[in-house]
């Protein structure tokens, strides 16, 4: 048995690990990570994030190219199987694993492969594919080892009909329908994904709306467009039971509807990667979602012992846990951060189309009573939107009637995820600085979608003046 110490030792190699190790590195102190997997990169690179993400974009560029009439003027349109697109996502996989192996080789951080378990305060136990087990010790540690698809014990996943996020990547055939049992942010992106690819798809929903933090407006936008493509939505529905049959599997719902189809992705809820770490010895406070609790400095019950990402749950975004890591490290060679973490985090949700926001809700302004107005620019009157032909959409800017203060940042449509950085970045500003007249007294490109902020602003500000 070896024994090896560390000032801080880093378990999970995912945005969360990464962020705090590489500022740790940076600040000269000696780091370890240690990953279970044989690559880094966490559930974000290999089964969650780039996977999906790159699947849809696939997915994406063959609905446009099978919808444009010039296109239609030289060739039938065409259909890729699920395995197809999915081998472009390998290749994003395997280039993020090499870009991301380097970081910790240039910074001289090993990455030690094992499942680590807590053997006391400062120590671990590193057990390996082997025999041999290496003790470490250090001064703090952080643990960013993410989350899984939440797994019910009532449904029987060895069935080949029977999936949940990280397993459906593994899919080596195109079924002719599938379901979704849950219409979170998964579910919704794989039900694009699945429906683009001329699969029959079932969009199991437990509540009475899709994604019910989203902005009204956004939300029915989403529920009218993915109806669009042909999903079938079905709202507040709850499972009794899941029954394999020979050439798929039967949903049964409380309400008595049976939705039979040749391949069940179960997309509902997550649960936090901390079970046998020997967490519990130590103190530390896990719920039943297996999330670690921590305060706003993310430290456990322990605190020399930090969680960041998704094992805390809420956000549960890459970015997000990203910057948490780096916020520990510097809370751990410093003592204190005097900086905090931006409060209004963007949501990215690459739905088709996609969806982002930043900031309040209509919702959240009429429940605070604070006195807002609305300014839209539709994406059928951009002339870029036009030219690309991606016209379905919006953006919606919400601001304070009297001092035209940006609250909230609300896109529908290709490219959000880009475009509503722009907002982000005027409503980060303090005063003055933060105004709807940014947008109408600044000169955007022609024709660009940024264009659409002009075009909401001078809508919203019509309406107050």
């Amino acid at each position: 048995m070896t024994q090896n110490r560390y000032d801080t030792i880093v378990i999970g190699s995912g945005p969360g690990g990464e962020g705090a190790a590489m500022k740790l590195a940076k600040e000269g102190r000696r780091v370890a990570v240690v990953e279970k997997n044989q690559e880094v990169g966490g559930g974000c690179t290999h089964w969650g994030t780039i996977p999906s993400k790159a699947l849809r974009h696939n997915v994406k560029r063959m609905m446009e190219f099978n919808s444009h009439p010039l296109f239609r003027e030289i060739s039938e349109p065409r259909r890729f199987s699920f395995p197809q697109v999915l081998r472009t996502a390998e290749t994003v996989i395997a280039d993020q694993v090499a870009l991301r192996s380097s970081f910790y080789s240039r910074n001289d951080v090993p990455v030690l492969n094992g499942f680590a378990v807590f053997t006391g305060p400062n120590q671990i136990e590193l057990a390996g594919s082997g025999t041999r087990v290496r003790k470490l010790t250090a001064d703090s540690f952080v643990i960013a080892t993410g989350s899984r698809p939440y797994r019910p014990n009532d449904v029987d996943f060895s069935a080949p009909s029977i999936c949940d996020s990280d397993t459906i990547l593994n899919l080596s055939h195109t079924p002719r329908s599938i379901t979704m049992y849950g219409a979170g942010v998964v579910g919704c992106e794989y039900a694009s994904i699945f429906r683009g690819l001329g699969v029959k798809v079932d969009l199991i929903n437990t509540r009475n709306r899709l994604l019910t933090f989203l902005d009204d407006e956004i939300s029915d936008a989403l529920s009218y467009h993915l109806r669009e493509l042909g999903v079938l939505i079905r709202h507040s529905e709850t499972y009794s039971k899941v029954e394999p049959t020979a050439n798929g599997n039967i949903l049964h719902l409380e309400s008595g509807k049976r939705v039979r189809s040749e391949i069940l992705l179960w997309a509902n809820g997550r649960t936090g990667n901390t079970q046998d770490m020997g967490l519990e010895a130590l103190g530390l406070a896990i719920n039943t979602r297996g999330q670690i609790e921590v305060n706003d400095t993310f430290q456990t019950a322990q605190p020399h012992i930090y969680a960041v990402g998704d094992v805390i749950g809420y956000p549960s975004l890459a970015s997000a846990a990203y910057d948490q890591g780096r916020y520990v490290a510097t809370h751990i060679v410093e003592g204190a951060c005097s900086y905090r973490l931006a409060h209004d985090i963007p949501t990215g949700i690459y739905t088709i189309p996609e969806i982002s926001s930043v900031g309040k809700t209509e919702e959240e302004l009429t429940k605070a009573k604070v006195p807002y107005e609305v300014g839209h620019a539709f994406f059928k009157d951009l002339a870029r939107a036009q030219i690309s032909g991606q016209t379905v959409g919006m953006l919606k800017l919400l601001f304070h009637r009297d001092t035209l203060e940006l609250l909230g940042i609300h896109c529908f449509g290709d490219q959000a995820s880009e475009i509503v950085h722009i907002g982000q970045a005027i409503m980060s500003q303090q005063g003055d600085a933060n105004s709807l007249l940014y947008f109408i007294n600044t000169t955007f490109n022609y024709p660009t979608m940024a264009e659409a902020y002009r075009v909401a602003a001078l809508n919203g500000l019509n309406r107050v003046r």
